[in-house]
């Protein structure tokens, strides 16, 4: 008689068929098991990859049609409705915080900057320091980033330094200083009013959650944890967003971990920090 089992392309055995051929798994479902399978990030792509999809993303959020009634008419909703909900605070840290030029101009320029530097920095370390739970966090930022382009055609939205009506200041205009593109010399080159949801918020905290997480020094943890936090004040402060902006930006982030949690079967955290070795050498 032939053999009780034979061994698939897995390792794993199987009951051979009535005629004696051997059964293999579906070979789709290989696969997909390879694709969701942490790989070792190659340099070259990564950067490639990450310079393509945040100028796909500028591309597309500035192409986005600038609704100015539409944009307007939600602004007004939004406030009003955080009026109901007594958080309406925004206008009184504007006029606090604008009060101390100091203080004002260095948030102006964090507000400008520093998502840029901190987003990429974090993406770097991963790369360096835990390839192999890098794709999962890729993905989640990812994911995050393309559903907000959906927040920004269907809900367009004026952040509250346009709405003058209202009495915000904006800041960058009121004290000349570099910086966002939102504002000043610079606004003719973005949309501005895609402000729902805020992506200063979206990618502050997947920064700060993946520090909190994975970095070793609790003071290093402390400082992930109160990134986004001061991210918050910061928009806020100002006036580029409303407060709910804010909880817009966390139900993206929500959504790109679950997308990454699903495809990879856990949160990056919960990955292996290495990537698995194959033959005495890692997957390239």
């Amino acid at each position: 008689m032939g053999e009780a089992t034979v061994r698939t392309l897995e390792g794993r055995t199987a009951a051979p068929s009535p005629t004696g051929e051997r059964i293999h798994p579906p070979a789709d479902r290989s696969v997909l098991r390879r694709l969701r399978r942490p790989r070792r990030p190659r340099l070259w792509f990564e950067v490639l990859l990450i310079a393509v999809s945040y100028w796909t993303y500028s591309l597309v959020r500035n192409a986005v049609p600038e609704q100015r009634s539409a944009a307007e008419r939600n602004a007004d909703w939004i406030w009003q409705t955080e009026q109901t909900l007594h958080i309406a605070v925004e206008h009184t840290v504007n006029r606090a915080v604008n009060s101390v030029t100091w203080l004002v101009v260095g948030m102006n320029y964090y507000y400008a900057t520093l998502h840029f530097i901190l987003t990429i920095g974090v993406l770097v370390w991963l790369y360096r320091w835990h390839p192999g739970r890098y794709a999962a966090a890729r993905l989640a930022l990812f994911a995050t980033t393309g559903v907000a382009l959906l927040g920004y055609y269907l809900y367009p939205l004026a952040p509250p330094r346009l709405m003058s009506d209202l009495g915000f200041v904006d800041t960058v205009v009121v004290h000349h200083t570099w910086g966002s593109m939102a504002s000043g010399n610079l606004a003719d080159m973005s949309n501005q009013y895609a402000a729902m949801p805020s992506m200063h918020i979206g990618w502050s905290t997947w920064c700060g959650l993946t520090i909190a997480t994975l970095a070793r020094p609790l003071w290093v943890r402390v400082l992930g944890v109160l990134y986004p936090v001061m991210t918050l004040v910061v928009i806020v402060s100002t006036a580029n967003h409303f407060w709910l902006d804010a909880v817009g930006g966390l139900v993206c982030l929500s959504f790109g971990f679950g997308l990454s949690c699903l495809w990879y079967g856990a949160l990056p955290s919960r990955l292996s920090r290495q990537v698995a070795v194959r033959g005495g050498q890692r997957d390239a």
